[in-house]
Parts: C-alpha cells; sequence; structure tokens
C-alpha cells in the first residue's frame, strides 16, 4: 500500500483502469469460452445471453468512467450532463403527460438541466444543492399553471418534479464528487467517483445473490418479490466491506471509509427499489420505450441507484470532512 501511494494520482488513476479493463477482458475471455462450448437448455442460454447484456453495461460504464477522466472536470460535467438528459427522456417517455405539459418539459430539459451542470462546472455547490429542490420545485408548477389546465394537476407535475430530481439533482452529484478538494488528498476526485460505482454495485450484486438464497418473504411483493430486510442488511455490509478494502484509493482511514460505503450502498439500494415501485405504476418491466418488448435494459435501470447514492454521498462527505469551497 505504501508502494501504491507513493506513485503520482495519475499514475494510481492509471494502474486503476488497468486493473479494471483487464478483469473486464478476463471476463469476457471466459464468458466467450463458456459460449462456444455450452449448448444447454432454453434456460440456460437465456441466463448466459442476461450475462452478457450485465456485463456489457459494466463495459459501458467502465468506458464512460474513463471518458470522464481524460476529459478532466469540463469534459466529465459535459458527459453526466448528456447521461442526465438521456435518462430524463427515458424517464418523461414512459410517464403519463399533456400537451399542457410541455412548457414545463421544456424548462427541465433545456433550462434546468443545463444551469445545473454549469452550477457543477463553476464548483457553486452551495447554490446547485439547493437549486433544483427550491427554486425548481417551485417553478414547475407555476409554469404549468399558467397553461391553464387542471386536470390531475398534482399528479402530473410530481411525476415531472420527480424525474428532475432523479435524473438531474442526483446524477449531477457524480461529476460534482470530481471536483471535491481533500486538504491533504487533492485531484482524487476520480477515485471517489470509483468507490462509489463500485460500493454500490457490490451492494446490488450481494444482495440479489442473498435474496436468492436466503428466498425470504418480500417486503413488498406488488413491487418486488426478492427485496427483504435481510437481504438488503447483507448488501450494505458487504458494501461496506468491499469499501474497506478499497479505501487506500480514497482520502478516508479504513473506518470512514467502510461508513461511507455503508452510507451509499444503502442509500443506492433503496433508490433501486424505489425506481420498481415507479416502474410498476407505468405498467413496464424496464426503462425505455422498447425495454419492455425486447427486453434490453434501458439507461436509467442502471444509474438509478447511483442517482440515489450520489447526492447523500457527496454531502456526507462534505459534511465530515468539512469541504468548504
Amino acid at each position: 500500500m505504501s508502494g501504491l501511494r507513493q506513485l503520482t494520482v495519475s499514475q494510481q488513476v492509471g494502474l486503476l483502469f488497468l486493473l479494471l479493463f483487464g478483469a473486464l477482458l478476463l471476463v469476457s475471455a471466459v464468458a466467450l469460452l463458456r459460449s462456444l462450448r455450452e449448448r444447454g437448455d432454453d434456460e440456460r442460454r437465456d441466463r448466459h445471453e442476461r450475462f452478457k447484456r450485465e456485463l456489457r453495461a459494466v463495459w459501458v460504464g467502465a468506458s464512460v468512467f474513463w471518458l470522464a477522466w481524460v476529459s478532466g472536470p469540463v469534459g466529465a460535467t459535459l458527459l453526466f450532463g448528456v447521461l442526465s438528459f438521456l435518462a430524463l427522456r427515458e424517464y418523461i417517455t414512459l410517464m403519463h403527460t399533456r400537451r399542457s405539459d410541455h412548457r414545463s418539459l421544456i424548462l427541465a430539459f433545456f433550462i434546468v438541466l443545463p444551469l445545473q451542470y454549469l452550477l457543477v462546472a463553476n464548483r457553486n455547490f452551495d447554490l446547485f444543492s439547493v437549486f433544483i429542490p427550491v427554486y425548481i420545485f417551485l417553478a414547475i408548477p407555476v409554469v404549468s399553471a399558467l397553461a391553464g389546465d387542471p386536470e390531475r394537476f398534482l399528479e402530473r407535475n410530481a411525476k415531472i418534479q420527480w424525474g428532475i430530481m432523479v435524473c438531474v439533482y442526483g446524477m449531477s452529484h457524480t461529476p460534482a464528487l470530481l471536483l471535491l478538494q481533500f486538504p491533504n488528498a487533492q485531484d482524487r476526485g476520480a477515485f471517489l467517483v470509483f468507490f462509489l460505482v463500485v460500493v454500490v454495485a457490490a451492494a446490488r450484486i450481494a444482495q440479489e445473490f442473498a435474496s436468492r438464497r436466503l428466498r425470504r418473504h418480500p417486503v413488498a411483493r406488488h413491487i418486488s418479490r426478492s427485496f427483504s430486510y435481510r437481504a438488503w442488511l447483507i448488501g450494505a455490509l458487504v458494501a461496506a466491506f468491499v469499501g474497506g478494502l478499497l479505501y487506500w484509493i480514497t482520502p478516508f482511514k479504513p473506518g470512514q471509509a467502510m461508513a461511507m460505503a455503508l452510507i451509499a450502498s444503502a442509500c443506492g439500494t433503496m433508490g433501486e427499489f424505489v425506481m420498481k415501485a415507479l416502474k410498476r405504476d407505468a405498467g413496464v418491466r424496464y426503462w425505455g420505450n422498447r425495454a419492455s418488448v425486447t427486453g434490453a435494459v434501458g439507461l436509467l435501470d442502471r444509474v438509478a441507484p447511483l442517482c440515489f447514492a450520489a447526492p447523500v454521498f457527496f454531502h456526507s462527505v462534505r459534511w465530515y470532512f468539512n469541504l468548504s469551497f
């Protein structure tokens, strides 16, 4: 560990990506060899297809993370802004909106989203923390009321507000992590993003595995037949353990890394559970226009846990370490 800490930040990040993409290449090669050898039944082929989709998603996520680091803080902010736009579009296409909501949607896509990421890029963290929860939450219903359509007014505005909160506000905290500066650990924002993504992913995998093994009664059967408190707790604890192992890439001490990982992973998995409830309400299995037909998983399915975990993780880190700008 001492040898790794003696490397420069760029060398450490380069080593991190070398290990990450090397592991993905190894897993992809093993999966390819197994697919060539196996000739199982339909269930095994379906399971293999799901694994390939998951692996492709990991490749895309790793590539996005690499592009965010290579392009620097400004490029990363623009990149995550595009992801927010696509996620919000995916969300809105499945929500019930009316012609009178077009003004609010234009406000959300072309004014709120760019301004939120502009505040991130300029490090106006105090304003960007309240811009959407305070000002935009008040502005959206005003704009909708001016359209003169009272039918399902509260429901329509709540859906738009909720989409902005998750897809724009939550996602914007991820590039904000790249801009955090610790007194004794400068330019380590990329490690914080990597740390957050890994612990949230570890919690999801552990929770899914535990739910299959334990076979406990689900908490809310009509939302998710696999979610239970025990599986959720196991996922959070596994993520905390993984976070403790990764403390050396962060400004945290081992205990701090475990606590931050526990907080982030618990929020991420709960956020995924909430998004499942929204999907059930919309009557689809996956986000995205063609997902319910083709079985392809939409972007929002991938980033939803991160959208819930990133704000809590960002503000927990900033509050605990008393970071000011």
